[in-house]
């Protein structure tokens, strides 16, 4: 597996970050159909409002948005906002079901990307709502980083 920082990643949801508190990360494949695998590949998918929840004891990915693929024929098109399975082994999905049970956390995908093999996977993180007060804080937080970064470069 190519290492996090060296990924090409299809889709990010760059927002969760700032709004959710990332708790912990898993990988999970995607069962997608070929016209949604081209239209990934053209990084065309937007998964900023989307969210990964139970149903019928499996886990999907609820309100990713595929758009379709051009280049494919009316008839071969897909649904952009189907939910789509994601696969997880038996064990980790019990994990995660518990813990939005228990803790009242939510599954937010943070990127979507293609393995060294070919598949595409999700990165799913379990997370927890920010206040408004704690996103201030990250938002200083970074501007702290970025000017003490500044002042690093301007000295060094």
């Amino acid at each position: 597996m190519a290492r996090a920082d060296e990924r090409k990643y299809a889709a990010q949801n760059r927002r969760a970050r700032f709004d959710f508190f990332i708790n912990e990360t898993i990988e999970a494949g995607i069962m997608l159909t070929g016209t949604e695998v081209k239209s990934l590949r053209a990084g065309r998918v937007s998964i900023a409002e989307s969210y990964a929840g139970e149903r019928d004891g499996e886990l999907y990915l609820i309100n990713a948005h595929f758009p379709e693929y051009q280049l494919a024929g009316r008839f071969f098109q897909h649904e952009p906002r189907r939910p789509r399975k994601l696969l997880v082994r038996r064990r980790e999905m019990d994990k995660l079901f518990a813990a939005v049970r228990r803790d009242g956390v939510t599954l937010i995908p943070l990127s979507i990307y293609f393995s060294d093999r070919g598949y595409a996977k999700v990165e799913i993180g379990v997370a927890k709502g920010k206040k408004k007060g704690d996103k201030r804080e990250t938002e200083k937080e970074r501007d702290w980083q970025r000017d003490k970064a500044r002042l690093m470069r301007a000295k060094g």
